[in-house]
């Protein structure tokens, strides 16, 4: 059994969106949102490189990485830390690129970086600290993310 839990996949799987974590030559962090976060098998998560020069550039020199996905309406989520790999070609990338085409990706894929997980650890919101239940927390992130939805469209309707 890998380290990747049904639920850590479940929660990958529905949100897509992790900000990816990684140092950069001079030392500084980088953080990224990668829309394309995926689980790829028992203890690997992958993203593809499709707008992420410094992300990639600083893998290339480290590859220590963290990836965080939460899910916005439950407010629970996930820290993955491990080492990454960066394919541009050959088999492993052509597979990633197919498996993406299939999701509907659109965009050219520069390369695939592949994570291998060494810890994964949860994240709570601290509402839960008070000791408000998953349905409480939902059902009030969940009219947040409405009223920001009906904010949008109505900016949109106004051109």
């Amino acid at each position: 059994m890998g380290i990747l839990t049904d639920d850590m996949k479940r929660v990958v799987e529905e949100q897509r969106l992790g900000y990816v974590a990684t140092v950069s030559p001079d030392g500084t962090p980088n953080l990224s949102p990668k829309g394309t976060v995926a689980v790829w098998g028992e203890d690997q998560l992958i993203f593809a490189d499709i707008r992420s020069p410094r992300t990639v550039a600083n893998l290339r020199t480290n590859p220590s990485v963290e990836i965080n996905v939460v899910d916005v309406v439950s407010r629970k989520g996930y820290r993955f830390k491990g080492r990454a790999e960066v394919v541009e070609n050959g088999p492993r990338f052509e597979e990633a690129v197919a498996f993406y085409r299939q999701r509907g990706t659109a965009n050219p894929i520069r390369a695939i970086v592949v994570v291998t997980v060494e810890r994964a650890l949860p994240l709570t919101s601290p509402a839960y600290d008070l000791g408000q239940s998953e349905a409480e927390v939902r059902e009030r992130w969940k009219k947040y993310w409405d009223s920001v939805a009906r904010r949008a469209e109505e900016r949109l309707a106004r051109g």
